[in-house]
């Protein structure tokens, strides 16, 4: 009787950018729509941190480095209403013909 015993995948991390061509192909492939639900933060030692998306082939596990950039608002933008003007009221309400369409015609 052959012990057939389970080896571990070889675990890889690699930038998106230094994939090699078959690799790319492969990756498109397993995420034709996208890779955002699969993106997970990877915390480093130190504070520092990235992004990255798994992807596996039958050799080794990968974890694919991606730039990710994020949007940050102001704070005074936050906290601005753009709709309400300072009593209260909605900018250019009174200029909105309320009437519905078949009673402009009587």
């Amino acid at each position: 009787m052959v012990n057939k015993t389970a080896h571990p995948k070889k675990r890889v991390i690699v930038s998106h950018a230094n994939l090699s061509p078959e690799l790319a192909e492969a990756f498109r492939a397993t995420y034709p729509y996208g890779y955002g639900e699969a993106l997970i933060r990877v915390d480093k030692p130190g504070g520092d941190f990235f992004y990255a998306v798994p992807f596996e082939t039958e050799e080794i596990s990968y974890l694919v480095k991606v730039d990710v950039k994020i949007d940050a608002k102001p704070e005074e933008d936050i906290e601005k209403d753009y709709y309400d003007d300072e009593e209260g009221e909605i900018s250019g309400a009174d200029q909105i013909d309320d009437t519905p369409d078949d009673e402009e015609d009587d």
